[in-house]
């Protein structure tokens, strides 16, 4: 998986270590791997997924926001699970390593075209499914299995009270289509250079900074008193995605690198990309104490504060030289965010 790893921002991103948090008994779930060349069917049961097959998706395809979604009250809960799991479908059209260049953004143009709904019957808007079940994306058994479930995600949304909804699938699908905009700049094996410091921003924000804003207006919808302070949260949401993304890249340039996808661009020196993160974290601190000031649930100022920590601690590692944070820090500070 590239940079920007789980879903974008304070949801997309992952800023845990490479760490499994799952072996101190967290989560646990099998990642056991495809073959190569196996092919699979996406299922035609369209009924809504049941709490506990969100729950086992999500242990399936995440390590951080298996743990951090949990925390939400209902109905964020199912909605921000259901939000993830449909960015990370995008994601793994995206990433596909076992894919071409051409055939990872013909995927993603047709996906956005099926989540939209209107021609989600077309052979146009189908053609995404036709290509997963014609050869498997990528070698990951959760993955896949998320992937075969894609009706049933599908369905859990058009399940969701109706402005969630809306704002769900409008704004996956901008990520969708951003996501088709950067994978047309690659290779056909995926290598990719970002020019400068607007070119990472526009990349930040189409895989971090949007989701940043999604999950405003989700709060905001489901707590009145969020929707008072929204312009201002809004104003700091992009720039929370920013932080958490570009932590995540700093974090994996050397492998991404190896791999051809350069997010850091050459002419900017790591130490002002560092300083970018840094202040992009101060005002993610800044939109977590507006949550709390505006009297959102607990869980919700919680799931947005535990990726900051972590974010923070892993940043501070990098620029000591570090490669990523001990197994205990990461399980201080969940626990340190969960019981306060």
């Amino acid at each position: 998986m590239d940079a920007k790893s789980e879903y974008g921002a304070p949801m997309t991103t992952d800023v845990t270590p490479d760490l499994e948090l799952r072996s101190a008994g967290v989560v646990r779930a099998a990642r056991d791997r495809y073959q190569c060349g196996m092919t699979m069917n996406v299922e035609t049961e369209t009924s809504a997924l049941t709490q506990d097959e969100i729950a086992s998706l999500l242990a399936k395809t995440s390590r951080t926001f298996a743990l951090t979604i949990p925390l939400l009250p209902e109905p964020l809960t199912t909605q921000v699970g259901i939000a993830y799991l449909l960015l990370r479908i995008a994601d793994t059209l995206e990433d596909a390593p076992r894919w071409g260049r051409d055939r990872r953004h013909e995927a993603l143009v047709s996906f956005a075209s099926w989540l939209g709904g209107r021609s989600s019957s077309t052979s146009e808007a189908r053609r995404w499914i036709s290509l997963v079940e014609k050869d498997a994306p990528i070698d990951d058994a959760g993955c896949m299995q998320l992937l075969r479930r894609s009706e049933g995600v599908r369905a859990s949304l058009d399940a969701m009270e109706p402005r969630a909804a809306r704002a769900v699938r409008d704004d996956v699908i901008r990520t969708t289509r951003k996501m088709a905009e950067f994978v047309a700049r690659q290779s056909d094996d995926g290598a990719m250079q970002l020019d400068d410091v607007p070119d990472l921003e526009a990349y930040c924000y189409a895989v971090a900074g949007i989701v940043g804003e999604l999950l405003t207006v989700l709060f905001a919808i489901a707590t009145p008193s969020v929707e008072n302070e929204r312009p201002s949260l809004m104003a700091l949401a992009q720039w929370f995605g920013e932080g958490l993304q570009l932590v995540n890249i700093l974090k994996d340039a050397n492998a991404d690198a190896k791999e051809g996808r350069l997010y850091l661009p050459r002419n900017v020196p790591r130490a002002e990309i560092m300083q970018k993160a840094r202040a992009d974290l101060a005002k993610a601190q800044d939109y977590t104490a507006l949550l709390s000031k505006a009297s959102a649930p607990p869980g919700a100022r919680r799931f947005c504060e535990l990726p900051v920590r972590l974010a923070v601690a892993t940043l501070d590692r990098l620029e000591a030289g570090e490669a990523k944070l001990p197994r205990d820090e990461v399980l201080r500070i969940f626990a340190e965010v969960t019981s306060s």
